[in-house]
């Protein structure tokens, strides 16, 4: 009698799933999902909330194995269906009845248990392949190390300049490694502007671009986008810190304060005394706004938070969130944002205080505008100057937009 009821139940939830993966366009692809395995048994993609998780799950499914699928089933764990049912009760049923691959949304509404529940199923259901994903970064960081051993875990990042230009229809171009762009910037950016006047595009994109949900709010996009931030502040982080209301309102305090003084070098007792609090729970504040991709956080030798006093430069995570936090961005601040920002998904960048960052110590860069030249560099091996008003460059100074490139 109960698997009849539970199979009149799943019904439910197939023709949810069904629509959603019908509905889904897969006419463009996010950097990652041609860097995940997908043969991996139990698959995590994070990120911050905003960059595009769900669809990259439902995009991975329909094309794997179509809509109405009898070997694979979308379910996000904020559906009303789970306040009947259990996510085991759903896996049984799955694993009984032939499916092979289940995608998981939203996971972390399974409570503070949840990835325990994963791991139990994992070691239980040893023919059925997992990919989850949640919009609480929070959240899913800190209990990575439960699954670690048994998982493999990607990172979602928001749109690359690139991927803004492939979206939008008006340039569809390869991935670029950074030892290219600083070898051959100059025939690449050369051959791009063949086809297309790039700054305006690079214009819009710092005000919007870093997040896919733009195409879907038309004037409302700053709106949603502080939503977003909301959502983090008010229901990730007590969710998993237990922190008080008060926490909540100097943790908000703390991103405004930062965001409207970035980048700096953060005196970091004034700030926690303008807060009202001390060092440990205001380091524990500004790990949180980190972790939730709110902030960027630079050191001198690319050592995490946890080993740090204090960090050397505090950025705001992207340009487009730093135009929804800040009523007038500094041009300069802009420019260092999305450099730090683009070029740090995949390479270690410090702080020396010769330049504004070091590579994968090795390459050094002064970010500025037309005019920046070489005087603050002078004389330093391996150094770029990096013009944010060109669309091409020479010698040694580098367009800012082709950074955008990088993934």
């Amino acid at each position: 009698m109960a698997n009849n009821l539970l199979t009149e139940d799943v019904e439910e939830l197939f023709e949810t799933s069904n629509r959603q993966i019908r509905d889904e366009t897969i006419d463009f692809h996010r950097y990652l999902m041609t860097e995940i395995d997908w043969r991996d048994r139990l698959i995590c993609i994070k990120g911050p909330r905003g960059t595009g998780k769900t669809t990259l799950l439902r995009q991975r499914l329909k094309e794997q194995f179509g809509v109405d699928s009898p070997y694979a089933v979308y379910a996000s764990l904020d559906d009303l269906w789970f306040a009947r049912h259990d996510l085991k009760e759903l896996i049984n049923y799955l694993y009984e009845h032939g499916f092979s691959h289940v995608f998981l949304d939203e996971v972390h509404h399974l409570g503070k248990e949840w990835s325990q529940i994963l791991k139990n199923i994992t070691d239980q259901y040893r023919k059925l392949n997992i990919v989850y994903s949640g919009s609480s970064l929070l959240q899913l960081e800190k209990a990575h190390g439960d699954l670690s051993r048994r998982q493999a875990t990607y990172m979602l990042s928001g749109m690359s300049f690139r991927e803004y230009l492939e979206l939008e229809g008006v340039l569809k171009y390869r991935v670029l490694e950074l030892e290219e762009i600083l070898a051959d910037h100059l025939k690449i950016a050369t051959e791009i502007d063949k086809v297309l006047k790039v700054l305006p595009h690079f214009e819009v994109y710092l005000r919007k671009g870093y997040y896919p949900f733009y195409r879907e709010s038309y004037g409302k996009f700053r709106d949603r986008l502080l939503e977003t931030v909301n959502k983090v502040l008010e229901g990730d982080y007590p969710a998993i810190y237990d922190v008080s209301q008060d926490t909540i309102r100097k943790t908000r305090k703390m991103l405004m304060v930062l965001a409207e003084n970035c980048p700096q070098t953060p005196n970091m007792s004034r700030l926690y005394a303008e807060l009202d609090t001390s060092r440990e729970p205001g380091l524990k504040m500004l790990k949180a706004l980190q972790r939730a991709g709110l902030l960027s956080l630079m050191d001198s030798q690319g050592l995490k938070l946890d080993n740090l006093s204090k960090p050397e430069k505090i950025y705001v995570n992207n340009p487009t969130l730093m135009h929804a936090l800040v009523p007038r961005v500094d041009a300069g601040v802009e420019r260092e944002t999305f450099f730090f920002n683009q070029v740090g998904q995949k390479h270690a960048i410090a702080y020396t205080g010769i330049g504004d960052f070091v590579v994968d110590r090795k390459w050094t860069f002064e970010v500025g505008g037309k005019g920046k030249g070489f005087t603050q560099i002078a004389g330093v091996p391996n150094s770029y100057v990096v013009n944010a008003d060109t669309s091409i460059g020479h010698g040694n100074k580098i367009p800012l937009w082709l950074f955008g490139f990088l993934y």
